[in-house]
């Protein structure tokens, strides 16, 4: 099963997971063993991470706290709604509780989440759904417990209230002690179930959120669909082909100079990224407006100059191209930034 879960995701889970770890004892080494990570790159307030180095982490805490539980629900109570931005801010707009649902499964790539999150009505019984197939065995009981507790806290936060369970089924075994899974889930789970599901009364769909705004969802979900772009940037042979792109700033490598470097024929390049849905020259155009823009914002160089390093032999096409991605020249923007 492929990972339901996108390459990249922000650091912010690396920087809560820590956080318990160390709350728990354990050392930064130990926290960050194996991930890749710095305790430098930890103190940044965003940025990205590869999804792995977060498995890696979870791994780690698992491995160096066998003796904890719960420890996945101590993990979970840490994810509020303030941590997830945009994705966050978005749903707390939204009018109605479906809305909010709908909106944060579409943008399911935003969260932390590694279980594949999904919901479905029952008559009436509404069902929040979180399928660990694609999960490494060893971290299924931490993330389940994780993804689920978080999910809690964030319709707590939405509603202004905790939500009442009907039912809680957990896939994992029974623990010894279960006390702190009744103070989670208000009940005793059902373990050892088929599923990993949270079951509410379905009218709560239809209730009114307290902090709706339209104006306020519509632009938090225009920056929802930004962050998730640049999440998936790296993914498939349609991120390998960026990534080479943008090595190339200047000269903006041809598709026969790309197919070579990865070992394909130009005709066999085309294909495989035909059935990712783009195309090389698609991918030459996001290259280079993500280098115009940043280029742009930083200053120091003329439009001229841009234009050069992006390939250009004449500043006139860089506009015109400039035009056609944002709708205004690469002056205006700049002057805007």
């Amino acid at each position: 099963m492929s990972a339901p879960w996108p390459a990249r995701r922000s650091i912010i889970s690396i920087q809560l997971l820590t956080q318990l770890g160390l709350d728990l004892g354990l050392s930064l080494d130990e926290c960050l063993h194996a991930t890749g990570l710095s305790p430098v790159q930890l103190t940044r307030l965003n940025g990205d991470v590869e999804a792995r180095s977060e498995l890696r982490l979870i791994a780690n805490l698992i491995e160096a706290l066998p003796a904890v539980a719960d420890l996945g629900l101590q993990a979970g109570r840490r994810y509020h709604l303030t941590t997830y931005g945009a994705w966050g801010y978005a749903i707390l707009s939204s009018a109605t509780v479906r809305q909010a649902a709908e909106l944060g499964l579409r943008y399911h790539g935003l969260t932390y989440a590694f279980t594949d999150i999904s919901l479905n009505l029952d008559k009436t019984v509404a069902n929040l759904n979180f399928d660990d197939g694609a999960l490494p065995p060893a971290l299924r009981d931490f993330i389940v417990q994780r993804d689920m507790l978080g999910a809690m806290v964030v319709v707590r936060e939405l509603l202004g209230t905790p939500l009442r369970l009907l039912s809680v089924e957990l896939r994992q075994t029974a623990p010894e002690d279960v006390s702190p899974f009744i103070a989670a889930f208000g009940q005793v789970p059902r373990f050892g179930a088929a599923r990993n599901r949270l079951g509410f009364a379905a009218d709560l769909l239809d209730n009114p959120l307290p902090r709706a705004n339209p104006q306020l969802v519509s632009a938090c979900e225009q920056q929802c669909q930004a962050l998730l772009t640049r999440h998936q940037w790296h993914l498939g042979l349609a991120g390998r082909v960026r990534q080479l792109l943008l090595q190339s700033p200047g000269q903006i490598a041809d598709m026969e100079r790309i197919a070579e470097h990865l070992h394909l024929s130009s005709r066999t390049l085309r294909r495989r990224l035909l059935d990712e849905g783009t195309s090389f020259r698609a991918l030459q155009d996001e290259v280079r407006q993500a280098l115009a823009e940043e280029l742009l914002a930083g200053g120091g160089l003329s439009l001229e100059e841009i234009a050069e390093r992006l390939g250009y032999g004449e500043l006139s096409n860089f506009i015109h191209a400039f035009k056609r991605w944002k709708g205004i020249t690469p002056g205006r923007y700049q002057r805007g930034t």
